[in-house]
């Protein structure tokens, strides 16, 4: 199956998870950590043009579903900018790296035990801090994210190298959010996309990139007894500020 894809640039502000059990022994990052890994990405010299925190998290999510281990140097570039580029001799990005590591080991734990995991996606407001319509603000609170994951793919194909026709149905509950134009030679994926019910509320979104998430690690990183991904129902998505 491939896919050529390449997102839309854009930046958003983190708020912490809610209501979602934690896997143990990584510890999530609070509201304070996310501002800072955002206010840092926000310092990255152009023409630079790094992933927002939303993208961030779907790009780990993509980096860490490779058959093989992506070693950190090389997924690490793509954090402060999209396509890889060497950052400025005289830009600290310390602080970006350590929050990003602890999210990956973070997600990197929760996939390998098959546990639920809160998105980074984030509702959206209109200018006067009043939360949009559900339905029509749904596919771009869920966009980031999933531009990041599709980026992973675009810089690490090995995943997209796997089972086909296993990957199709997990992956058409990530790739619907995207335009279909942004697909290409991938027939089957798009009818199966045409063949889903839109998600009723934004929740219902988020909570399918888990599942996809994790169904695609079974197939990618299988487990000896592996279970089906079956994520608790409930979440809701964390508001931006």
């Amino acid at each position: 199956m491939a896919t050529s894809f390449r997102p839309r640039s854009g930046g958003t502000h983190a708020a912490p998870p809610v209501s979602a059990p934690q896997p143990s022994g990584a510890a999530p990052l609070d509201e304070r950590e996310i501002d800072a890994l955002q206010d840092a990405l926000d310092r990255v010299p152009a023409p630079l043009e790094p992933l927002d925190v939303s993208m961030i998290d779907g790009f780990l999510c993509g980096v860490l579903l490779q058959p093989q281990p992506v070693p950190e140097a090389r997924w690490l570039a793509h954090i402060t900018d999209a396509d890889g580029r060497a950052l400025p001799a005289s830009f600290d990005a310390s602080e970006v790296h350590t929050l990003v590591r602890r999210r990956h080991a973070e997600l990197n734990q929760a996939i390998a035990e098959r546990e639920w995991f809160d998105p980074w996606v984030f509702e959206m407001h209109d200018e006067e801090g009043d939360e949009e319509d559900e339905a029509s603000t749904g596919p771009d609170a869920v966009y980031p994210w999933v531009a990041g994951f599709a980026t992973a793919q675009e810089f690490f194909p090995e995943l997209m190298r796997l089972d086909a026709k296993a990957m199709t149905a997990p992956l058409a509950l990530l790739y619907r959010h995207l335009d279909p134009d942004d697909l290409e030679d991938a027939e089957e994926l798009l009818v199966e996309i045409e063949s889903l019910e839109p998600p009723v509320e934004l929740a219902d979104a988020v909570e399918e990139l888990v599942r996809a998430t994790l169904l695609l690690a079974d197939i990618s990183r299988p487990l000896r007894s592996a279970a089906p991904a079956n994520p608790p129902r409930g979440h809701r998505p964390m508001r931006r500020r």
